[in-house]
């Protein structure tokens, strides 16, 4: 046997042998911890949610998903963490706008691209955003805020959960569409921006509605309108930015699931297919709506156009509102 027959013939066993290897693969998996990472602080919506999941995952794949918070530069320390890690399905991400589309407009570096550098899992869904106040600020509809913002500029200030985040870009996009200015205050999650607006030190924010639902529910602070096209089940009350004559100023910060890009497929496939049907299961979706988070569960075909859109939107906003970029450490 000639040596060009015999480097053919091996060629074809190890094509044969990863043939065998794929489904075997997928079967086989997990035989370990599955570590979710959430990039930002422990205690936030996002968090709270990727703990449910991480929870069904470890009941339903026969290994613990552990979930582990890795905060820092608008998400972006825990995504790259993720980007850069081992490609076999033990490492995953529960990201969001920020960290898979604005990061890349406004930091330098991120040190990862958001969709050269993963594969979607599943798309959750979208956190709504909800304006809220400080008690002591003397303005209970949008149509009050708007006259107090205008009548001293970029007095008020407004917190959000970092710059790139859904509650610092859509800010941006209701300043723009009334023509106010407010100084924006970033923090590094949703629970230090609670914190310092119950306490009455930050004025409004722009929330996801899960982060700050249960407070404005307890009167620490007050909720004057939600930016979406009708009412938030979870908060009937509070009336919505149309309402009260704002338009084109909705807002939603998406959430998914993601893992290293060059992930075998088969391994893609399998936790795909367990987040969708965990996401799907009635005790979870009651679990999830009740924080405020609208469940819209897409597979990685579907979510992948609603990604390319959202990231080109949200890239005009950043381009209109004129907004810069920062250090992505």
């Amino acid at each position: 046997m000639n040596l060009s027959l015999t480097r053919r013939l091996a060629l074809g066993l190890l094509a044969g042998a990863a043939l065998v290897a794929s489904p075997a693969l997928a079967q086989d998996f997990p035989t370990r911890v599955i570590k979710m990472v959430v990039p930002y602080p422990a205690g936030g919506p996002t968090d709270v949610i990727a703990r449910i999941v991480a929870e069904e995952m470890g009941k339903d794949l026969g290994q613990n998903v552990i979930v582990e918070n890795l905060a820092g530069a608008s998400g972006a320390v825990g995504t790259r963490a993720v980007a850069r890690a081992e490609p076999d399905g033990y490492t995953i991400v529960f990201g969001n706008n920020q960290t898979h589309g604005n990061n890349m407009f406004l930091l330098k570096d991120p040190g990862y691209d958001a969709v050269k550098d993963f594969a979607p899992l599943a798309g959750a869904g979208a956190f709504e955003h909800v304006f809220v106040v400080s008690n002591d600020l003397p303005v209970k509809t949008i149509p009050e805020l708007i006259a107090l913002a205008k009548k001293e500029p970029g007095k008020l200030n407004y917190g959000s959960t970092g710059v790139g985040s859904g509650s610092h870009l859509a800010t941006e996009l209701f300043m723009t569409r009334t023509g106010i200015k407010m100084t924006h205050v970033p923090f590094r999650g949703a629970a230090p921006l609670v914190t310092e607006l119950m306490a009455g030190r930050i004025d409004v924010s722009n929330s996801t509605l899960p982060s700050v639902l249960a407070q404005f529910q307890a009167g620490q602070m007050r909720a004057i309108g939600i930016a979406s096209p009708k009412r938030n089940p979870q908060a009937p009350d509070v009336p919505t930015l149309r309402e009260q004559g704002v338009t084109d100023a909705d807002a939603e910060s998406w959430a998914a699931f993601f893992a290293p890009a060059k992930t075998p497929q088969p391994v893609l496939d399998k936790l795909s297919k367990t987040i969708i049907a965990i996401l799907n299961k009635p005790d979870v979706k009651e679990r999830i709506t009740k924080l405020g988070f609208t469940l819209n569960v897409r597979d990685p075909e579907a979510f992948k156009p609603y990604l390319a859109k959202e990231i080109q939107t949200w890239a005009d906003v950043i381009k209109a509102a004129n907004i810069k970029t920062v250090e992505g450490n």
